[in-house]
């Protein structure tokens, strides 16, 4: 019998081989997750896929023990796992499956404490060593949900098992490990991309007395991206046309590098200059590109100016408010983002100086001055390191909530995450995604760059901003390749002449991809519909009964996909 979970969805994929289009079943993605706490575990995603025995229905079969692990029933009635007599971090439970090297794998599981707390990571043994995929802080008294994922270098077998960093029981239950193919996984893009980026316009066409016009011939440009796509800039572009013609052609948003910084704008006590951000900011307005604020504070100890370092408690609140108040009015209403307080996961310089709740009373200030702000909290490596423990998602999660709780209800945050990737773990970045989509606030990736050369960088880009685009919670993407004649961070997409390198050529063709072309004949009642990305278009409109087109210009989003042009 075929389970609910196993009905499979057909995706068409473009591939002709022999002559033939090939069908593929795909099971369709779980983009569901949980960050809450609950009393007991949810069903296990896809019914466990590959696992077998996934909720302990029947004993530890299929399991295998590295210590004193035992089986539990609740009061409830709901059976579990429990890893006992934790003398190494890895004493727990394992099962052995059998991975491919060209597949991606979601893996999900749900844990508790049996006191206190915890940290528990999913860890894989493959022929080639050790992959984490992925991570939770858990608690006593309730279940946590680890979502993560991975893929592996060579095909064999591997055996999944649990760590933490606790001599205490842990409890495991509904564990889930499903794997799919490359095209099966580029089919979830395709399908997100369609329901979220793109929506059905209606475009009436109307002869100088308002009346319908059919037989027309109807053509529809994209002049500019609705989704916010754009690249960091640098001060290098205020006297550079070749910058300026090759930046504004592109991109819709933007990030100043270091020109907004507290160093940048006051390097010396009491002497501030705002000169470059302004004229920056100036082009980026007369370009129509928006720009977030970046940043308000840096809580890097390394970041600090030596006058900063010096100050007393007091004399550094005071630097503080002084700061708040001198740029969060002056960019208030020409900036759509404030990273407030920058990598206050990782870093925690004001908190030491200022006490534990010094992140929070900065938000606070920055909000009373500008309301309508959002407010980001921007971090590196919750994506793409699961390597780093002071950047897992609970953490960032943890902070994020700190925060926001003591924030008035009408403030707005997003949650900021930088991506400077190595080798991107793609099936974990979306599984971050899914678990940061159930906070409900925006998400966009920051300062997405790669390490490499042009052959890795280009490839590896690719998977990641398909990945942000495709994402139904991604709401923008920043790149962090601003231009220097000494060169760039760690991501060039040109070379000194504006000439592409091949990840600049990747994302041409991807900003050519994700816009959308329309064109047809209008109907008795003088209208055409077209499937378009949201964003701006030239509408060409053309009928035998004139000479000449008359030519107009729409903008496409939810709020906004009928439109009434006239034909003269």
């Amino acid at each position: 019998m075929t389970a609910p979970w196993e009905k499979a969805v057909l995706f068409l994929l473009v591939a002709i081989l022999g002559g033939q289009a090939i069908v593929v079943n795909s099971v369709p993605y779980d983009y569901s997750a949980s960050t809450e706490c609950l009393a007991q575990p949810l069903k296990p995603q896809y019914g466990g896929g590959m696992i077998v025995n996934p909720q302990f229905d029947k004993d530890l079969d299929g399991w295998v023990s590295f210590g004193k692990d035992i089986h539990r029933v609740s009061k409830s009635g709901n059976k579990y796992a429990v890893a006992l007599d934790k003398s190494t971090p890895h004493h727990s439970i394992s099962q052995k499956v059998k991975l491919e090297k060209d597949k991606m794998y979601t893996f999900s599981a749900w844990f508790q404490a049996d006191k206190g707390t915890a940290d528990v990571r999913a860890a894989v043994k493959t022929p080639d060593g050790f992959v984490i995929a992925g991570q939770i802080g858990v608690n006593a008294s309730c279940w946590s949900m680890l979502k993560g994922g991975l893929t592996v270098k060579t095909s064999g077998e591997a055996d999944i098992f649990f760590e933490s960093n606790t001599t205490s029981e842990i409890w495991i239950d509904n564990v889930s490990l499903q794997g799919f193919t490359k095209e099966e996984w580029r089919s979830h893009h395709n399908d997100t991309v369609h329901k979220e980026r793109k929506l059905t316009a209606k475009i009436k066409v109307s002869d100088k007395k308002g009346k319908p016009l059919a037989g027309a011939n109807v053509t529809v440009t994209p002049l500019r991206m609705g989704f916010p796509f754009g690249n960091a800039i640098s001060q290098h572009i205020l006297k550079n046309p070749a910058y300026q013609k090759w930046f504004a052609s592109r991109f819709t948003h933007t990030t100043f590098e270091n020109e907004m910084k507290w160093y940048s704008t006051e390097y010396t006590e009491g002497h501030e200059d705002y000169t470059v951000a302004d004229d920056m900011l100036e082009f980026a307005n007369k370009s129509g590109v928006h720009v977030r604020g970046h940043n308000v504070f840096w809580n890097d100890q390394s970041a600090q100016m030596k006058w900063v370092e010096k100050l007393t408690k007091e004399e550094l609140q005071k630097a503080v408010t002084k700061r708040i108040k001198s740029v969060v009015p002056r960019y208030k209403g020409r900036v759509i983002h404030w990273d407030v307080n920058n990598e206050n996961v990782h870093f925690n310089f004001y908190e030491t100086k200022l006490g534990p709740d010094a992140s929070t009373k900065i938000y606070q200030a920055v909000h009373e001055i500008d309301p309508n702000v959002i407010l980001f909290m921007n971090d590196f490596n919750t994506l793409e390191q699961l390597g780093d423990s002071n950047a897992a998602p609970h953490k960032y999660l943890r902070k994020f909530r700190q925060i926001r709780d003591g924030l008035p209800k009408n403030a707005k945050m997003g949650i900021g995450l930088e991506s400077h990737f190595e080798v991107p773990n793609i099936p974990y970045m979306r599984a971050v995604l899914d678990q940061f989509a159930t906070i409900g606030s925006p998400i966009w990736l920051t300062e997405v760059d790669v390490a490499g050369t042009d052959a890795t960088q280009a490839g590896y880009l690719e998977e990641i901003l398909r990945e942000g685009y495709s994402h139904p919670a991604v709401k923008g993407i920043v790149m962090w390749a601003s231009w220097s004649p000494k060169g760039c961070y760690r991501m060039c997409l040109t070379d000194n002449d504006f000439k592409n390198h091949p990840v600049g050529d990747l994302v041409d063709s991807l900003i050519k991809e994700w816009k959308t072309h329309a064109e047809g004949t209008t109907a008795s009642d003088g209208s055409i519909q077209a499937t378009l990305s949201s964003g701006d278009y030239e509408v060409k409109v053309n009928h035998p009964s004139s000479d000449a087109p008359t030519v107009h210009q729409i903008k496409v989003d939810p709020k906004s996909n009928e439109h009434e042009v006239t034909h003269h």
